[in-house]
This record gives structure tokens, sequence and C-alpha cells, in this order.
């Protein structure tokens, strides 16, 4: 059976939504390895269809020359969620249609493997909410930008998580692994 983890880069408010803020801070190379060691063990990519059409004209030119990570996101099978089939072509990608929590389920029982989650926030929060996700990888900017998209919206029932590990790298930025609270 397999499991989902997520990553996402996000602002001190919890705002996801046009991650150029993260571009002063660099990219530390330690950040790299831990964003490397999520996606070693992925044997699938799930996206959001707009995350798709954002990433398919960004990664389906690029190569590992371009990018180290880029082998990994042209040659995974790569599931896309939503009502509209995607405007974007990219080797290797599956439509499932429009969100439906039993999908996301046969899913993970027919990977063995994790099935790795990039941006793609309103598709997270429907997954949190079914109790889908494994792993919330929370990479936090030291920034608070007081607009954009949310991650955890209001008015959304409450998410109980655990801290399953946490890192803090030279550049400002913390990592947070959280899985489904302990009962």
């Amino acid at each position: 059976m397999g499991t989902i983890a997520v990553h996402e880069f996000i602002s001190l408010d919890g705002s996801y939504e046009d991650p150029s803020f993260t571009f002063e801070f660099g990219f530390d190379p330690q950040m790299g390895e831990t964003l490397g060691a999520i996606t070693e063990a992925a044997k699938a990519i799930l996206l959001g269809r707009n995350t798709f059409e954002m990433f398919a004209p960004a990664w389906s030119t690029r190569t590992v020359e371009d990018d180290p990570g880029a082998p990994f996101f042209n040659d995974t099978v790569k599931y896309v969620v939503g009502a509209r089939e995607p405007q974007a072509e990219w080797a290797n990608s599956v439509s499932l249609g429009a969100y439906d929590p039993e999908k996301i389920r046969t899913l993970k029982e027919e990977i063995d493997g994790t099935i790795y989650i990039s941006g793609s926030g309103t598709l997270v929060r429907a997954l949190l909410a079914e109790g889908l996700v494994d792993d919330l990888h929370l990479f936090v900017y030291p920034i608070a930008l007081g607009k954009g998209e949310k991650l955890f919206v209001d008015g959304a029932d409450a998410t109980k998580l655990t801290l399953k590990a946490h890192d803090v790298y030279a550049n400002g930025v913390v990592h947070l692994d959280y899985g489904p609270a302990q009962a």
C-alpha cells in the first residue's frame, strides 16, 4: 500500500499561491537533500489540474543538465485530478477526472511506494480533510505575505497533525514533516 507525501512552500501566514516569494531566500542545499529524500521514495506524482498545467511547460523540456529533478518529474507517472481535462500535455500523465476520494484510496492501494504531491493546494486540502495524507512536508519561509491563497482556509474543519520531523536551514526556512494525529 502506498503513502501520500505532500511538499509545500508556504509563508509564515500560510500562503502558497505564488512561490516567487521564496526566491529572495535562495535554495539551501540541505533543502535539496530533504526534497531528494522525499522524491526518491516516490513511485508516482499526484497533481491538481492547475498545478499540472503550470508544471508541464516548466518541467517537460528540462533535462538533468538543467535540473537534477528533471528525470523524476518527466519519467514518473503523473496522475492529474480535475473536473476539466488538462490543457497541457506531458509524458506519462493520466487524468483521474474530478476529485473523488475513492479514486485516491484505490491509487494508494495500487501503488507500492510514495505518491508525491507538490503544490496543488485545493487537492491537498481535500486529501487532508479525508485523512489521506501520510506526510505533509511544509517548508515555511520567514515572511508573512498578508495575501494569497492559504493552505488552511477559514471555515474549514480543524486538521490535527503529529510532528514527525523538522529541520532548520541556514536561509531561515523551517521544514516541518507532519503526519496524521496519533489517537
